[in-house]
């Protein structure tokens, strides 16, 4: 990624978090932006939220470097984790738009708010939930952030059954493409 001075993040943060995975992934997450430890390891979703991530994925067979990748809306750690402006994700959104265009994923899983505002243009997580969102032949999927999961464990349960779909429907498009593999294989 060129060196990108578009809004402020860049300037404070320690590096830019591209993302990490698999890269002829069928499945992208999408988060929010790095944290505190991303931004000092310069890698997606390797805090609290990440290692909670991980047990998710790991409870339906998957793993991040098995036929999914990760990466956030915005490249660079907003100051005191703070939630992206609009502006900053406007500027993140060429390079955004760029990684799914090269990873060409079947399925998108958006984690939280700020991806779905980005991804869908709809303003709120519980409108986007529960329901599959098609936009270009890509299937879209929203469900909450690991780092909400953390401060609110009840809705671990929902977060589940969604990660339920995307498992179910990443084998019904594999089944209707003729290809019988494993998940996350």
């Amino acid at each position: 990624m060129e060196p990108c001075h578009q809004c402020g993040l860049r300037d404070q943060a320690h590096g830019v978090v591209f993302g990490e995975g698999d890269p002829q992934a069928d499945i992208v997450l999408i988060g929010e932006g790095p944290g505190r430890e991303e931004d000092r390891l310069l890698r997606p979703f390797v805090g609290a939220a990440g290692q909670l991530l991980d047990k998710m994925l790991a409870a339906i067979e998957m793993d991040r470097f098995h036929g999914i990748y990760i990466l956030n809306v915005v490249k660079c750690r907003p100051p005191q984790n703070r939630v992206p402006t609009p502006a900053e994700r406007k500027a993140c959104w060429p390079h955004l738009a760029a990684q799914l265009r090269i990873l060409s994923p079947q399925v998108v899983v958006l984690l939280g708010t700020t991806a779905v505002q980005t991804l869908l243009g709809i303003s709120r997580l519980s409108e986007a939930r529960g329901r599959w969102h098609e936009r270009g032949g890509v299937w879209f999927r929203a469900t909450y952030h690991p780092a909400a999961l953390l401060r609110n464990p009840h809705w671990k349960e929902g977060a589940w059954q969604d990660l339920q779909e995307v498992q179910a429907k990443i084998l019904a498009l594999r089944q209707k493409a003729g290809e019988v593999s494993e998940i996350g294989k």
